[in-house]
């Protein structure tokens, strides 16, 4: 991986030492000029005819996102992001009294709170499958939760927003497939840091952003639903984008594509697929690579320093790293890090769903594969 070359390619390197991937990462160049470019034709000619003149452009963006994840382009919906596209997903599923939802300790609060909603609107039960020993999911735990039947969903975080552990995922596939049970896997922070393939994991819905590792625009995201379930799934709302209308009644499409609404923010959609073509090109498997080592290497050099505590689980790990440093406050830490030109952020109990009480609030770095040695070291050099 020529990461000089990848530097240069994206602007922001030469501005800031950026270590909040996991938050919002650095577009790269074609990505910027893809939004740019359309957004420039809309204020030029009318944003309807951009999107006539550009229809190709933005229909690529199905076959290059289904091409990253191992999906078919008839899989894929455009959403405004991440969280829209999981709640598509989850709020679609036709919960009956007494159904099951098993989820594990890591997952995201957002998402908690869907659970407890619909539980309270469907009579469905909400149930916490425990942590094994490296602070996954048990799948020993997951299987005997579902040989006792009434399990509806297994919903999943990918990568936990605050431990660095990657839960696994094919693992759990083979599981709910053994047992015919839906599965629906947040990978919010797993695409585009992660190889990620939609069948290798068996996964029947798959929600991801733009934004994070996949360094694409802000406002944008993307949802699988696997061909064989779309028409199982009645998303929440539907439009004239996902329902065809036949007065005095609808037709939902027979596609992933009921879940997109008409109108939507068309030079994301561009951006998004440029950022996915720029992935697919570096190769996922190579990007993982170079996230995880550039991660195992900043764990070991913060666990080397007096008084600071690395607090990343997990035997799989991912380019999130949680830290504290004894006597400060973390929100200090990212504050001081910051007026040093370094980006980090902090992650809070707020967010960490089942298991705030284990996990205290910490400094959290997520490294990219445009970081270097030398980005690290700017982050050492500014820590207390």
């Amino acid at each position: 991986m020529d990461v000089a070359r990848l530097r240069a390619d994206t602007p922001g390197c030469a501005e800031v030492t950026h270590l909040n991937n996991a938050g919002a990462a650095l577009p790269p160049r074609p990505v910027i000029e893809a939004v740019n470019g359309h957004l420039a034709l809309e204020a030029a000619i009318g944003g309807y005819e951009a999107a006539e003149r550009e229809a190709a452009a933005i229909e690529h963006f199905y076959g290059a996102v289904s091409g990253l994840i191992g999906a078919r382009a008839d899989e894929i919906a455009y959403v405004e992001n991440a969280t829209r596209a999981w709640d598509m997903a989850f709020y679609a599923i036709p919960f009956a009294e007494g159904d099951r939802i098993l989820t594990t300790v890591g997952e995201y609060s957002s998402n908690a709170i869907a659970y407890r909603q619909v539980a309270a609107a469907k009579g469905a039960r909400v149930e916490v499958v425990p942590d094994g020993p490296d602070g996954a999911i048990s799948l020993a735990a997951l299987e005997a939760e579902l040989a006792k039947g009434g399990v509806r969903l297994v919903s999943l975080n990918h990568v936990p927003t605050h431990n660095g552990l990657v839960n696994p995922a094919a693992e759990v596939g083979r599981l709910c497939g053994e047992h015919g049970v839906l599965y629906l896997l947040d990978a919010c922070q797993s695409v585009g840091q992660l190889a990620v393939d939609v069948r290798e994991i068996g996964c029947d819905m798959l929600s991801a952003t733009g934004r994070k590792f996949l360094r694409g625009p802000r406002g944008t995201g993307f949802l699988y639903v696997r061909r064989e379930i779309v028409t199982t799934l009645e998303p929440p709302f539907l439009d004239l984008r996902a329902a065809e209308w036949r007065a005095p009644d609808y037709e939902p499409r027979p596609d992933a594509r009921r879940f997109e609404t008409w109108e939507r923010f068309v030079a994301g959609q561009v951006g998004l697929a440029a950022a996915a073509d720029y992935a697919a090109a570096l190769g996922p498997d190579e990007i993982e690579k170079r996230v995880v080592a550039l991660a195992a290497a900043l764990r070991g050099e913060l666990a080397a320093r007096p008084g600071t505590s690395v607090l990343d689980r997990g035997t799989h790990r991912s380019g999130i790293v949680t830290f504290t440093v004894d006597g400060h406050e973390p929100d200090a830490i990212m504050r001081a890090a910051r007026e040093r030109g370094v980006n980090v952020n902090v992650t809070s109990p707020a967010a960490h769903g089942y298991d705030p009480a284990a996990v205290p609030a910490a400094v959290r770095a997520s490294v990219h594969y445009y970081n270097t040695e030398d980005d690290l070291d700017r982050l050492l050099a500014a820590l207390p």
